[in-house]
């Protein structure tokens, strides 16, 4: 009876160590993910931008409506492809579900622009994201939101 309790606790105890490091290199994953994601609105703007969200992803911008549809996102993001503006973000956390199949990350992020008079500015805010595992094994994101900060985080 002892050797079958110790049997099943030992079979427990490598089940969560087994479900703690995929959940560890679930969310590593997650944050390369999110610095490819960067890299590509920097070089390619808009396109590069939406190329990680999925066909049915929602935008919950920051005073606005939501947004529904790849299609609909892309109509808002030309402001990326404009020669001084500049978005970075940075997350902060990331966690994938036991599954492997769903994520998220939160962080912080930096828009630098110029004003109507050539002036530099900066906003700074929050955003959170989640990501899904599409039938292909890609990673998208499937809702994004953020919200304006008053100052650097």
């Amino acid at each position: 009876m002892k050797l079958r309790l110790f049997a099943i606790v030992v079979v427990l105890a490598l089940a969560t160590a087994g479900f703690a490091w995929r959940a560890k290199a679930g969310s590593d994953e997650l944050v390369q993910l999110e610095a490819e994601f960067m890299k590509a609105a920097a070089e390619k703007g808009a396109e590069g931008y939406m190329s990680y969200y999925a066909e049915d992803a929602v935008e919950l911008p920051n005073g606005t409506d939501m947004l529904r549809g790849k299609e609909s996102i892309a109509k808002t993001m030309g402001f990326l492809d404009q020669k001084d503006n500049r978005l970075t973000w940075k997350p902060v956390h990331a966690d994938m579900a036991s599954s492997g199949d769903l994520g998220y990350t939160y962080g912080t992020y930096e828009f630098r622009s110029k004003d109507k008079d050539g002036k530099p500015t900066v906003s700074y805010g929050k955003y959170a994201t989640i990501w899904k595992k599409q039938k292909d094994g890609s990673w998208k994101v499937v809702m994004d939101m953020g919200n304006s900060s008053p100052m650097k985080p």
